[in-house]
């Protein structure tokens, strides 16, 4: 049997997921059924925890240095500010969030890719592929018309909202039924006085309306069509983008010099699964977002680290892999599906047209973003840090409420602490003072844990990172039994990871 992963889809969440599984050391191969990369910028945003989760492969700073930080958020309708979400509240090692067009994220983690032995085959499509019980057979299809066949041990769909996996799959999805069309432009602003390093949402009885500062200079500016136009969206003129800025924006504006005019058409929707056997769905493949909380090419990351480092843990033989690989599905799927919902309420609440709801909504929106705490509370949502998995099937026990995040619960970056999942094997973290019960997990489990101890979240306590940097157990010192339980369950084969 094959111990290989075939990934389908060279976009940014394929990038991570090859990319994360190469720096693991499992036999990756990603395919791209597109010749060469499509060098657009389409998506823009990542979020705060995204960057936290791409510091684990040594990523974040080249991402950091080729983007524009951008540290707060404007509500706004028309010239009036009607909230300010400040992204500097967040408690991060990147208290904002970047602007990166897709391509250039797409370009660095390629480049990191390669640094760890892997290439992308363009020009590779998939033609089709049947799940056995302990293989994948697949065949390809590549530019030159030659077919091959392969076995893999597990396949990735990474490949987008038309995701041939999901078809193939024969999967059904939930969310809202509406359908909306977009238009995009990246163009030069005269008279937008708006601080570079902030963005703008505005709020219209028309429609939802952006303006985002690009590293270029330039500004992405994007807003809905109220409905669907035909069967395709026709990309917009100009003037049309220009009538648009007239109506939504704060005034006075001129657009001009556009590099890029698009249009798209969103659907929302959750599939009912992302796993099927040994087939697995990340990214836009498996949900889709509205674009209003720019979440999507985030959530596909996401996906990617999560499924990565428990596909890793199979590969170097741990016990009760079925657990672990069932595990990306209750997570991921619950996360996307309170993501496809709040974007659908944010949405809703953006567009009004009744004028007595939205005076309503900008009067009550006005004494929300008054309250620091309510403030605070929507950094968190919108930066994804408050993103965790508190329901999770290998959530370890922590039933004496230790004051701190609790299983499933992000555990916040430290500046003087490399990140969680960071280095070439996927490794839980001890953060513990350390004693005879702790230097016994460390050596009884040497192949599970990182080998550096690290500061104790509280006294005499012992928490347990996961590689994806969420908590996975927390117990008092005495009952440290509780953390050697969860290695035993779950991760038991230490002498099969040692091998490896």
């Amino acid at each position: 049997m094959s111990n290989e992963v075939l990934v389908v889809g060279a976009g940014p969440v394929g990038l991570s997921m090859a990319a994360a599984l190469c720096r693991y050391g499992v036999p990756v191969r990603i395919i791209e059924k597109a010749a060469q990369p499509s060098g657009q910028s389409r998506a823009l945003f990542l979020w705060t925890r995204t960057l936290e989760l791409l510091d684990r492969s040594g990523l974040g700073g080249e991402l950091i240095a080729a983007g524009r930080k951008i540290d707060a958020v404007n509500l706004l309708a028309g010239a009036k500010r009607i909230g300010r979400i400040e992204l500097s509240e967040v408690d991060s090692t990147h208290p904002y969030a970047l602007m990166l067009p897709q391509a250039e994220t797409e370009r660095l983690i390629t480049a990191q890719l390669e640094a760890l032995g892997g290439r992308v085959e363009f020009g590779t499509a998939l033609a089709g592929f049947t799940s056995g019980p302990d293989h994948v057979r697949v065949t390809l299809q590549h530019a030159d018309g030659r077919e091959e066949v392969v076995e893999a041990a597990y396949l990735v769909g990474c490949d987008g909202g038309g995701s041939v996996v999901r078809k193939a799959l024969g999967l059904s999805s939930s969310g809202p039924a509406q359908q909306s069309d977009w238009l995009l432009a990246d163009v030069t602003l005269q008279g937008f006085d708006g601080a570079p390093t902030e963005l703008h949402s505005f709020w219209h009885e028309d429609g939802f309306f952006g303006i985002f500062p690009l590293p270029s200079g330039r500004y992405r500016v994007v807003g809905d069509l109220h409905d669907v136009h035909g069967e395709h969206p026709e990309p917009p003129t100009l003037a049309q983008v220009q009538a648009m800025m007239d109506a939504r924006g704060p005034g006075g504006v001129t657009v001009s010099d556009p590099v890029w005019l698009s249009a798209f058409r969103i659907h929302q929707r959750n599939i009912s699964t992302y796993r099927v056997g040994r087939v697995f769905l990340a990214g836009d493949a498996a949900h889709l977002h509205n674009p209003v909380g720019a979440q999507g090419l985030n959530m596909g990351i996401h996906d990617a680290v999560n499924l990565s480092w428990k596909l890793a843990l199979v590969y170097r033989g741990a016990a009760n892999a079925e657990a672990l690989l069932e595990s990306y599905n209750a997570e991921r799927h619950a996360v996307a599906d309170a993501v496809v919902n709040e974007l659908d309420r944010a949405a809703a609440l953006a567009m009004l047209k009744n004028p007595t709801l939205q005076f309503a909504r900008n009067l009550f929106g006005g004494l929300f973003f008054g309250m620091e705490p309510a403030r605070k509370a929507l950094a968190e949502t919108v930066s994804e840090v408050s993103h965790g998995y508190r329901h999770s099937p290998i959530n370890g026990t922590n039933d004496r409420a230790l004051p701190g995040p609790g299983p499933g619960e992000r555990l916040p970056p430290r500046p003087d602490e490399p990140p969680l999942g960071s280095g070439n094997a996927p490794r839980f973290a001890l953060f513990a003072a350390p004693g005879p019960r702790v230097d016994r997990l460390r050596r009884d489990f040497a192949a599970l844990l990182e080998p550096e101890l690290r500061a104790p979240i509280s006294p005499r306590t012992i928490w347990l990172g996961r590689p994806d940097g969420y908590v996975a157990a927390a117990a008092i010192d005495e009952d440290s039994d509780q953390i050697e339980a969860y290695l035993r369950t779950y991760l038991p084969d230490s002498a099969a990871l040692a091998a490896m």
